[in-house]
């Protein structure tokens, strides 16, 4: 009777199936998609772009910064004064540098506010500057 369960216990071992492959292929797989995700730092207010039919969407965009109609400047969901702009703006440029910047102003916002944003970043170093704006298609 003895040899019967020892049998049993063994042909149970081969019916395992061996895990550490398909763990493998997973952590590859995270990796890759954590290496090739770009991550976007949204500015924190939500505003209403105008319209532009020549808009075009950049994919290398890491820094977004937001104005509002009252004329708040919106970095990383914080409200920053004007003064802080270009050393925000050079802290996160100096984590990503290959990216460019993003103004989001809304419709309403004054132009001053506008081009003092655009003032403090050219300050910061950055060339590559666009101005966001929804599609008209």
């Amino acid at each position: 009777m003895r040899k019967n369960y020892d049998v049993l216990i063994n042909s149970e071992d081969e019916q395992n199936i061996d895990m550490t492959p398909m763990l493998d292929i997973v952590f590859i797989m995270l990796i890759f998609f954590i290496v090739t995700t770009s991550f976007v730092k949204e500015s924190g207010i939500e505003v209403q772009k105008p319209q532009a039919s020549s808009s075009k969407q950049d994919k290398k965009v890491n820094i977004v910064i937001g104005i509002n109609k009252s004329g708040e400047i919106w970095i990383d969901k914080h409200a920053i004064d004007i003064r802080a702009v270009r050393t925000t703006v050079e802290r996160l440029h100096a984590e990503s540098p290959e990216g460019s910047v993003i103004i989001t102003a809304d419709k309403k916002a004054e132009t001053g506010v506008l081009v003092s944003v655009m003032d403090q970043v050219k300050l910061a170093g950055i060339e590559k500057i666009s101005i966001g704006a929804d599609s008209d298609q």
